[in-house]
This record gives structure tokens, C-alpha cells and sequence, in this order.
């Protein structure tokens, strides 16, 4: 077993690291790699498949374990998320706590069952995500958040707050479509703001679920939500929409939503941002997404 730790994510503290080694090491024979850039964590993930180690634990964000999970991706070797991170989607959306202790102890037992199974992933232009992929406009938030990435251990969540009105306000051009998107089988449609999803929720606020599309799952094709129309009321109506019990973001005319899909073609109108699994990417002017089944072993409690 190989613990993988990217000491600077906003949950990863000096006693928890020692804490979880020591668990870990109880019952299987550890060995521990910190990461010290971004990119590392594919590298050393992909190094420890290549030497047949069984599990990678991944102690960190979700920026991290993605990376973990494109170096483990199409290999034998499985990936164990420890939720170190601002926020901690994917660990939280496949039931783990969100305290990294207590899901140490989660996947220890998990792995004593051998609750390991293969599950689906997404992929955007070559690179896999696990949860979702942003375009557009929550990608331009991202990017206002990236700069000032000093804060996250501290603000959180009011700081995606606060991007988001900024970013509406004077970072992203809403005013006319950004791309089209053209899903196989479908009609194409015009969007200012799109989120991909190969799970749900989208995210969390606290410990409340961020519900998109509640029937994405791992087992299934991709869904996609697009806004035509990011009028302030109308984006706060779809955040609503999306927050209440039982909401359906198909009962807004500004919104589209798709499930099921094996392919996704975005072009568009010049370049607009993009944003994988929490990381901003940059800007690009296409993208194409697919679901890839079966691609990566995950340990599930």
C-alpha cells in the first residue's frame, strides 16, 4: 500500500498525517510519498502501479486525488480518497466522512471486506475526471479563487461566495452565448454555462448536497446541465431549484439537462475557461467528453 499526502491541502494537518500512517501501517505494510507539485501525484500513482502496489490512499483534495486518478486509471491498482481537502466532493459523494480520521477507519474496513470494484469515469480531451467538469462560468469562479489560493485553508467556502459574485459581476461575459454543445443522439444547443457530471451532488455547501442531476452516478453515462441564460435571477432561481428537496432544474425554460451520455462535443465562440474535478485548466476553444466504464478500482465503503 502506497499513502500518497499533499501536505498542503486545506485539511491536512501534522498530528492527522501521523495518526493516519500509523493506522494504515497496523494491518498492511506502508509506504508514504508526499507530493510537491502540481502534476505529482499522476507520477507517483502511475510509478506505484508500475510496481504493483494494490492501493494507493490518496490524503488530500480533490484536485489531488484526480490527479491520483488519472496515474491510476486502466491499471490493477485501486484508489483509497482520504478527504484533505477545502470541500472534499468525491470522498463525501461515495459516503466516506468528511473527517480524515474517521475515514481512514471507513476505508480500513473497507478493504478488510474487499469492497473494491471497478467504476466509471469521465474524460475531457484525454484527461479523466471523477466528478465534473466545468465550463464556462463556475470555471471563471474558480480561477478567481485559485488567485488567492492562501485563503482557501481559511475562508473556504465564503471565498467561493464571494468569487462568484465578483466573477458575475466583472470577470465573465454573459451576455451572449459562449459555446454550443452537440451530444450524440441530440440536438445542439447553445449555452453560456455548462457542468458536466459524472456524479452528484455538483458540490457542497456545508453539509448541504448540491444536487444537479440526483440520478448521475458512477454506473452510468455522463449528464450534462446548461445554462442558456446567466441573468442574475435566473442563475440564483437554478441555484434554488437545485438546493431544494426534490428540485428539478428541468422545470426552468432557461436550463437543459441531459443524462446518459457516451459523448459531448462543446465548440466554442472563441475561447472560454474550463475547470476539472476543482482546478482551473485554462481556456480552450473545443472540448470533447465521454464516459469511459470500468476504468479505475475504487475502494468503497
Amino acid at each position: 500500500m502506497l499513502l500518497l499526502i499533499n501536505s498542503s491541502a486545506s485539511s491536512v494537518t501534522p498530528r492527522g498525517k501521523v495518526v493516519i500512517q500509523k493506522a494504515l501501517a497496523a494491518d498492511h505494510d506502508l509506504q508514504v510519498a508526499e507530493t510537491s507539485r502540481r502534476g505529482h501525484a499522476t507520477r507517483l500513482a502511475h510509478s506505484a502501479a508500475g510496481e504493483g502496489f494494490d492501493v494507493v490512499v490518496l490524503l488530500g483534495g480533490d484536485g489531488t486525488l484526480n490527479e491520483a486518478a488519472n496515474g491510476l486509471a486502466g491499471t490493477a491498482t485501486a484508489l483509497a480518497p482520504l478527504p484533505g481537502g477545502s470541500t472534499n466532493v468525491f470522498a463525501r459523494t461515495i459516503g466516506l466522512p468528511n473527517d480524515p480520521i474517521e475515514a481512514t477507519g471507513a476505508i480500513i474496513d473497507a478493504l478488510a471486506a474487499g469492497n473494491i470494484r471497478p467504476v466509471g469515469l469521465g474524460s475531457v480531451n484525454g484527461r479523466y475526471f471523477l466528478f465534473h467538469v466545468g465550463l464556462g462560468y463556475d470555471a471563471a469562479v474558480v480561477e478567481q479563487v485559485e488567485r488567492r489560493s492562501e485563503l482557501k485553508r481559511w475562508a473556504g467556502q465564503p471565498l467561493f461566495a464571494a468569487a462568484a459574485v465578483t466573477t458575475h459581476a466583472r470577470h465573465y461575459d454573459h451576455t451572449r452565448p459562449r459555446f454550443t454543445l452537440d451530444p450524440d443522439g441530440g440536438n445542439p444547443i447553445e449555452g453560456q454555462f455548462t457542468i458536466v457530471l459524472n456524479t452528484n451532488p455538483y458540490t457542497y455547501l456545508g453539509n448541504l448536497a448540491f444536487d444537479l442531476v440526483p440520478e448521475a452516478t458512477l454506473d452510468r453515462g455522463l449528464a450534462a446541465v446548461t445554462f442558456s441564460s446567466l441573468r442574475a435571477d435566473r442563475l440564483l432561481r437554478g441555484v434554488a431549484e437545485a438546493l431544494r428537496p426534490r428540485g428539478d432544474l428541468r422545470r426552468l425554460p432557461w436550463m437543459d439537462v441531459r443524462t446518459d451520455l457516451d459523448r459531448l462535443v462543446v465548440r466554442g465562440h472563441g475561447p472560454f475557461p474550463f475547470q476539472v474535478d476543482g482546478d482551473f485548466l485554462g481556456e480552450v476553444d473545443d472540448v470533447e467528453l465521454r464516459h469511459e466504464p470500468d476504468v479505475l478500482r475504487l475502494v468503497l465503503p
